[in-house]
């Protein structure tokens, strides 16, 4: 990490007492205050006061736990249980990347939206507000649009598992295992 990295970061001390202390504007904050950080691209780290560990992963997960039980989840029950069946997963990496391009894919769509719309709303960035009352009317248009990536996704990650699997049987096939479940060999 570079010194204006570090300088340019925020950092927060979680302390035994569950409190976080802002360093840069020296009081203690909230969770809410955490994610309007985050909501405003602001750099930060949050680490545990006497051991100095990195903290940053758990409080962010910790409000997304407090916003899926608050007004209306983002993840099904169904999505939260197959993310937790890849944990230990030999997928897991894979499927861990898989989300973060997803979702990377995800903005950089918003942000192509925003861009075009610029001239729309007299060059101003669309507001949470902007965006509500705009999905309200291209809702439909952009449903179908991310049900066709979606679909293209599932597609391809279909696709790659299927490669990982025939290599794996190719590399592994000279070995006497026990056959795979789906291979139809009769012995």
């Amino acid at each position: 990490m570079t010194s204006a990295k570090k300088t340019s970061e925020r950092l927060i001390k979680k302390y035994p007492n569950r409190r976080l202390y802002d360093t840069q504007t020296s009081s203690y904050i909230t969770l809410a205050d955490v994610k309007q950080l985050v909501l405003n691209n602001e750099d930060f780290t949050v680490v545990d006061a006497k051991s100095a560990e990195d903290l940053t992963r758990s409080i962010l997960l910790q409000i997304i736990l407090e916003e899926e039980a608050n007004g209306s989840p983002m993840f099904s029950s169904g999505a939260l249980s197959q993310i937790i069946r890849y944990y230990g997963h030999a997928m897991q990496g894979l499927m861990g990347n898989y989300l973060e391009k997803n979702i990377q894919a995800f903005i950089d769509i918003q942000n192509k939206l925003t861009e075009n719309s610029k001239g729309l709303y007299e060059g101003k960035p669309f507001s949470p507000e902007m965006w509500t009352q705009f999905m309200s009317v291209q809702g439909p248009m952009m449903q179908g649009m991310m049900g066709n990536y979606i679909e293209q996704s599932k597609s391809l990650f279909l696709q790659m598992q299927e490669q990982m699997q025939s290599q794996s049987k190719n590399m592994f096939g000279a070995f006497p295992f026990v056959p795979m479940p789906g291979d139809n060999k009769k012995e």
